[in-house]
């Protein structure tokens, strides 16, 4: 199978800022190797990052939305919301679409889980009024930290008792989509 990153430094070379999110630091481990290892180190909760970095934009928003999908009972109906336009993106993934999720995203009155992940779709997509001369960074991957932040957002409210199966599960989930989208393109 092909990943996106062959290893750990491979992901940590095309994205440098992914160093500022993390303690843990990169080795030439195949990435998903690697991020098993995160998944029972002291900080868990990096194989969450590590997991968003690791797939293409769209998968990682549809992995956003359906970790989120399994915390909806933690969720208010504003959130609800927009895991519904969300799931409307990840089908037809257009213009307009994608310009429902940002205004709605960006017109929220605080940044919560289903907030983080319409972001995450928003920022997916090349903007299109950027200007044609105006670089693209390879540095930093927006879609990757708000899929992110929104799953640990959603974790933050999930019992502490149920905290660590649910990290589990969304880990295991991520790592089966990553190999799934690696089997695509062997």
């Amino acid at each position: 199978m092909r990943f996106r990153f062959a290893t750990a430094r491979d992901l940590y070379a095309a994205y440098p800022t992914v160093a500022q999110e993390m303690r843990a630091r990169p080795n030439d481990r195949p990435v998903l190797s690697f991020c098993r290892t995160l998944l029972v180190s002291r900080i868990p909760e990096e194989a969450i990052t590590f997991c968003a970095y690791i797939l293409p934009n769209r998968v990682a928003v549809w992995w956003g939305h359906e970790c989120l999908e399994h915390l909806s009972a933690a969720l208010d109906e504003f959130d609800l919301t927009m895991l519904k336009h969300v799931h409307g993106w990840v089908s037809d993934p257009s213009e307009y679409r994608r310009g429902i999720l940002m205004d709605a995203a960006l017109m929220a009155e605080q940044r919560s889980p289903g907030v983080w992940v319409a972001l995450a779709a928003a920022w997916s997509q090349e903007d299109p009024q950027r200007p044609s001369g105006y670089p693209r960074s390879a540095q930093v991957n927006r879609t990757a930290r708000a899929v992110s932040t929104g799953i640990l957002a959603g974790l933050a409210r999930v019992a502490l008792a149920d905290r660590a199966a649910a990290l589990t599960g969304f880990v295991a989930m991520g790592i089966q989509l990553a190999e799934f989208e690696a089997s695509r393109y062997s």
